[in-house]
């Protein structure tokens, strides 16, 4: 299986990592007061879809997978979306 390149805001590159993506999605569910099984759950499921979206491709900005995981996110637990998206900018 090829590795998939992320394109960091800075330009960087990195390989794709999907713990990153489970742990940033947990850590917005926790901000959220979600019960960390349900929190859990939320974070298996969008990362299995994440891997599906991603499937096929070489390279893919770190913002398109912040937006899918947002969009998605959004449909399952709008608190834990909200703080998903705010802590990418917290400094």
């Amino acid at each position: 299986m090829q590795e998939l390149t992320v394109v960091k805001r800075a330009g960087t590159k990195e390989t794709f990592d999907d713990h990153k993506v489970y742990a940033s999605i947990y850590e917005a569910c926790i901000s959220a007061k979600v019960p960390k099984r349900d929190a859990e759950k939320i974070c298996e499921k969008i990362t299995r879809e994440i891997g599906k979206w991603l499937k096929g491709r070489d390279e893919v900005d770190s913002s398109a997978i912040f937006k899918k995981v947002a969009e998605i996110l959004e449909g399952m637990n709008k608190e834990a979306a909200y703080a998903y998206e705010t802590h990418r900018n917290a400094p």
